[in-house]
């Protein structure tokens, strides 16, 4: 971005941004991560109207949300282009005064570039950023910043205030549908990920429950489509008190659950960045990727645990893969229950 054009936006960002929107259509974390720029947003801008553009089924995260205008869908399952079609007309229509894209794909880079924003802004990774207002340098490996970090560089110009952790909003009747199984004290365990290689063995996990020191109840979070892996977990557990509601809970309302957990443990996929978004106290566990790549945790008080053997394999890849590449899944089968059950105790202690 040259000198000239961030100072044209420096100077109008100093008078009223009345319409902001922030476009992020990947995957639910992704999204639970992009939080963060909206209160960053609401903060600076407090009298702007700030809409964000998610992928169908992720609307959700947004009911009853405190300062968001409105959630603009892409339905992408179904007539993608015609509805992403549709979707560039109610944009251009809207005339923001500035879009924030996060994503480095051609699709929202077409409908950012079209999109008659004042400011379109963008990575440069983005295969239309070149008819972005501004384009922003995108670093993954070597950073060590974290995503929510690399998003800001996005706004940096715009705002005079820190970074702001992610935050989510369950609403009073999601904070009523989980207050039954508040009763007492409780831990939630998450086991599943869309990628095999950043999924802790069903085995592994199923350990964890017979020999955590707990005996309070045991809650499987997770969408519909993980009800079978919490189910096989179930069969495979003894003398333990484990409730299996994946799929009974809407996303606020598992993230409300999550909140007053003495300990959430999960993968490095949705939930972990859920807790995040409540503060929640919560176990990462990382199996084929590396904290490093920039998806912590951000919660006040947060753990990481990951194998303590040199694996010459590890990281095999920024993401997940569907298998591991040398069959033998060392990066999770040699992380110890000592190393789980560890963070518990030093919360209990507490």
């Amino acid at each position: 971005m040259d000198n000239s054009s961030l100072s044209v936006l420096k100077f109008y960002s100093m008078q009223q941004m009345k319409k902001i929107l922030v476009i992020q259509t990947a995957f639910i974390g992704d999204v639970v991560l992009a939080t963060s720029l909206l209160e960053n947003l609401h903060v600076e801008y407090p009298l702007a109207s700030i809409d964000i553009l998610v992928r169908q089924g992720n609307e959700s995260l947004f009911l009853k949300h405190p300062f968001l205008n409105q959630v603009l869908v892409w339905v992408k399952k179904s007539n993608k282009y015609q509805n992403w079609l549709r979707l560039l007309f109610k944009i251009r229509a809207s005339r923001y005064d500035a879009i924030i894209n996060v994503q480095r794909f051609a699709a929202t880079g077409a409908l950012t570039a079209l999109s008659n924003a004042k400011f379109k802004i963008g990575f440069d990774k983005n295969p239309f950023s070149f008819l972005f207002t501004h384009r922003i340098a995108h670093h993954f490996t070597g950073s060590d910043l974290h995503e929510i970090d690399r998003n800001h560089q996005l706004v940096n110009m715009l705002l005079n205030t820190p970074v702001i952790k992610p935050v989510l909003y369950p609403s009073a009747s999601d904070e009523a549908a989980v207050v039954g199984y508040q009763q007492s004290p409780y831990i939630c365990m998450a086991p599943a990920s869309v990628w095999f290689t950043k999924q802790f063995p069903l085995e592994s996990w199923a350990t964890l429950i017979n020999e955590i020191p707990f005996n309070g109840v045991i809650y499987l979070i997770g969408g519909p489509g993980d009800k079978l892996l919490c189910d096989e977990i179930l069969k495979k557990v003894t003398h333990k008190t484990v409730v299996n509601v994946a799929g009974r809970l809407s996303f606020l309302a598992s993230a409300a659950l999550q909140k007053k957990a003495v300990m959430n443990y999960v993968n490095d996929s949705a939930p972990l960045h859920f807790a995040s978004a409540v503060n929640a106290l919560v176990t990462a566990i990382y199996c084929s990727t590396l904290p490093i790549f920039g998806f912590g945790p951000l919660s006040t008080k947060s753990f990481i645990v990951e194998t303590s053997q040199a694996l010459v394999c590890r990281p095999c890849g920024i993401h997940g893969k569907k298998q591991c590449p040398l069959k033998h899944f060392d990066c999770a089968k040699t992380i110890k229950m000592d190393q789980l059950i560890a963070p518990l105790l030093q919360v209990q202690q507490h």
